[in-house]
């Protein structure tokens, strides 16, 4: 799981410039079963992002391909779960 916090200097109007692209890019990201789940919580500014991944670089890595990305702090947590099309049940 990535956590992903905006950052405090965030421009909300650009962000919007992006919208379509980031959209897009997720639905990439899904259907190469590289993310899951995604969550937007706007009152703490923060976003959960269900990432299968097998390390953490793999993980940040795809989650620095979003291009909401660059507003973003990231931490990332190692969860135990079913994930898809992998030799172990790990995932971040």
């Amino acid at each position: 799981m990535v956590v992903a916090s905006f950052n405090p200097d965030t421009d909300l109007p650009q962000m919007n410039t992006v919208l379509a692209e980031e959209i897009a890019r997720v639905q990439v990201l899904k259907s190469e079963n590289r993310v899951g789940a995604i969550h937007i919580a706007p009152p703490s500014g923060r976003v959960f992002i269900e990432v299968f991944a097998d390390d953490e670089a793999e993980a940040r890595t795809t989650v620095e391909s979003l291009p909401m990305a660059r507003w973003w702090t990231l931490e990332c947590y190692l969860t135990a779960g079913p994930r898809p099309n992998a030799s172990t049940p790990l995932e971040f």
